[in-house]
């Protein structure tokens, strides 16, 4: 017996059809009950789209809720056809249905069946009646236990949570063995190893990864800074003659950059690249970048990602690093391993320098990147490194010593582009703040626009940590949308009569803060204009010298700052377009010691958009951007639409977390999803999928191995490997 199963819809969805329906959010959701007398042994899912490819996901409800530990999210499909062994799951009590990430046109429809042969013959049937329409997935789920187990292709569909199980199929996709032809004789990369007392096991990894390389592309050259331990030496005797192998010795210990420079100066390929020998490559490794190096001839630097393991090189974390950030990269060395550079300009540099121990890689790194063009920096997201933690590494057991090389190299790369500056921990102490505001000599004038509509109580909140920020050339434009409260306009009456410049522009009828924020920008002769909600609290009085001074960044047309809840967790740490399907914040609502990857919530970076509620921008890029756009976003996404078409027009957006805000978010205008304002936010969530491609959108602030379903990245699988950026 096969019959419909009763599919309730819980949000975001509107009825098109008896079956079809339209997403009309980031998050529509269908439920099902299974509790009841007619439970049938298998149930069938099938998610049709309309056009396009949908990514869909199914979350399983044993009795506390629905979770993404026990989830399924699939790979995009035209058609997902997902069958369910609910006899093997008695404990499941409702099965949620995400059909897709965004506003799509889908067919959906669920079957009950009372045998396996029935739900086979459904399955079948389905997979073969739709020739020509895309890409149809085939998935079985059969057990609640979803992070152990799956039949048939269900480890496919899996939202991935083990690094190791992730990292198995990652590295299953890339050629490992392939033979390449790079059109020489030489090999196209030479690995240049340090050794000193190095274990023979680690050394054994090391050669075994080096071997399930491409035959000829890459030589090893293991550089031995006078070893004593006689297993060291004999392993190194022993491997003298391996092919593709070379090794080099020193009578005496010199240290890593002398050892290291030994290796480049036998180098005989054109390319090199740095590994530690405690490390080893993965799988596919020189194939990636071969075909990397390949396709962009033009580029002068290459890096990886990064699997970190544990001392058995067994895949326990990811580092998975966005695209080319000279910002992110003042705080913290995310590009590290594997970094591959042109022979002759690390030869013409004077390769590592000695002093920076611990840090000798980021010191000839930062060196190295000074003077190219961002589109010769390339970032090949593969985890190419295998970087085995333990606590016998240097950066381990002399943190002290790295962290002064790094802060002493960093204020060197400055010095040397003019930005002289001192170097301090950053929110993370073993990470870097590169204090650019300490050698401003004149503050230019910023003027604030703050819209507003009465609130008295906000405003003089807002104004008050104004009087108490350390900032010497303030105006204060207030764009007023109709307030009558007497409160607010005596409040007025008090600023507009006091010592500092301060006045009220009229901005009259519906809200609409595109509106409000042109108005107050046309009456504003600063050379910097600071967007700032009246529901902002200003707790710390250095904030604004920090955004100001964040300018010196080469490029930097927008900067935004690091926002809190009041209960004290992020509300804002940056945009990521493409999250949903549209933008998002990502870690919003986690404490504000989550760091996020790399740390990277503890430094300055760039992303592609920041948020209007404390938004700094540069009369340069306001001219060049054009106005907000009252039209298409007259509430929501204005702040993503400016920050992306400034970016076309080549300005950086920078978020700093040295500025920190308390964002009392929407105290004044409440949610964009209230019933009367949900149409003009679907609206705009079109507008923004249409002019900006969110859907489609590869954030470089992002890893494409991050899933976009949340607002804090877990992995996620994909069909084929992403393309270098």
């Amino acid at each position: 017996m096969i019959l419909p199963a009763r599919l309730r819809p819980l949000r975001g969805l509107e009825r098109l059809g008896a079956l079809e329906w339209r997403a009309t959010d980031e998050d529509p959701q269908f439920l099902i009950n299974l509790r009841g007398l007619l439970r049938p042994p298998h149930l069938v899912l099938v998610v049709d789209t309309l056009g396009g490819l949908v990514e869909t996901a199914v979350y399983l409800d044993t009795g506390s809720g629905f979770s993404e530990a026990q989830s399924v999210a699939f790979r995009p499909s035209g058609r997902l056809i997902c069958r369910l062994s609910l006899g093997r799951m008695p404990e499941l009590r409702r099965i949620r249905l995400d059909p897709s990430l965004g506003p799509e046109r889908v067919r959906v429809v669920a079957f009950g069946c009372w045998s396996s042969v029935l739900a086979g013959a459904v399955v079948r049937k389905l997979n073969r009646d739709r020739p020509g329409r895309g890409l149809t997935r085939v998935q079985t789920i059969t057990t609640t236990g979803l992070e152990t187990e799956h039949a048939q292709s269900g480890r496919e569909a899996r939202r991935y949570r083990e690094t190791a199980e992730h990292y198995a199929d990652v590295v299953a996709m890339a050629p490992a063995t392939r033979i390449l032809d790079h059109g020489s004789p030489e090999p196209l990369l030479s690995l240049l190893v340090p050794t000193y007392q190095t274990e023979p096991a680690h050394l054994d990894d090391l050669l075994a990864s080096f071997r399930a390389q491409p035959t000829g592309v890459a030589e090893l050259i293991l550089s031995d800074d006078g070893s004593s331990s006689t297993q060291t030496l004999a392993w190194l005797e022993a491997h003298r003659h391996a092919p593709g192998v070379k090794v080099l010795r020193a009578d005496a210990n010199a240290g890593i950059a002398a050892a290291t420079n030994r290796a480049l100066e036998a180098a005989s390929a054109s390319w090199v690249a740095l590994v530690d020998h405690d490390d080893a490559l993965s799988p596919g490794s020189i194939a990636q970048l071969a075909g990397a190096i390949s396709s962009r001839p033009e580029a002068s630097f290459f890096y990886t990602d990064e699997a970190v393991t544990d001392p058995n090189l067994r895949p326990v974390g990811y580092l998975l690093k966005p695209a080319y950030d000279p910002v992110l990269l003042s705080g913290v060395n995310y590009i590290n391993h594997l970094s591959v550079y042109r022979r002759d300009r690390v030869r013409a540099l004077g390769g590592l320098r000695d002093g920076f121990q611990g840090s000798q890689d980021y010191d000839l790194l930062l060196r190295y990147l000074e003077g190219l063009r961002p589109e010769e920096v390339v970032h090949v997201p593969y985890p190419a490194y295998l970087w085995r933690r333990h606590a016998v590494s240097f950066s381990t057991s002399a943190k002290a010593v790295a962290l002064d090389g790094a802060r002493r190299t960093l204020a060197e790369h400055h010095a040397r582009e003019g930005r002289p500056a001192e170097v301090e921990p950053a929110l993370l102490p073993d990470l870097h703040r590169v204090r650019l505001d300490r050698q401003v000599e004149h503050w230019p004038r910023v003027s604030v626009v703050i819209p507003n509509r009465d609130s008295p109580a906000l405003m003089r909140t807002v104004l008050g940590g104004l009087e108490r920020t350390d900032y010497p050339s303030l105006e204060i434009i207030v764009a007023d949308n109709d307030s009558a409260d007497p409160g607010t306009l005596a409040l007025y009456a008090t600023e507009t009569a006091g010592r500092r410049p301060f006045r009220v522009v009229r901005v009259p009828g519906p809200f609409n803060f595109s509106r409000s924020v042109n108005t107050g920008l046309k009456e504003a002769s600063g050379d910097f204009l600071l967007l700032l909600n009246n529901d902002i609290e200003i707790t710390d009085a250095g904030w604004l010298k920090e955004m100001v001074s964040c300018f010196r960044y080469p490029g930097t047309g927008i900067v935004g700052a690091r926002l809190l809840y009041p209960d004290g967790t992020l509300q804002h740490a940056g945009v990521i377009v493409g999250l949903g399907g549209l933008a998002g914040h990502w870690h919003g609502g986690k404490p504000p010691t989550n760091w996020g990857p790399m740390g990277r919530l503890a430094v300055r970076q760039s992303f592609s958009a920041v948020t209007g509620a404390a938004m700094l921008i540069s009369r340069a890029c306001l001219e060049a951007t054009g106005p907000f756009d009252e039209a298409e976003f007259a509430i929501a996404y204005n702040d993503v639409d400016f920050c992306l078409r400034a970016r076309l027009r080549g300005f950086r957006t920078v978020w700093t977390p040295f500025a920190t805000l308390v964002h009392h978010e929407s105290a004044t205008r409440g949610s964009d999803v209230a019933p009367d304002k949900i149409e003009r936010f679907r609206r705009e969530q079109n507008n923004l999928r249409l002019r900006h491609g969110t859907v489609s959108y590869s954030d470089p602030a992002y890893n494409p191995w991050y899933d976009l379903k949340g607002s804090s990245p877990g992995l996620r699988a994909l069909d084929a490997l992403p393309e270098p950026r």
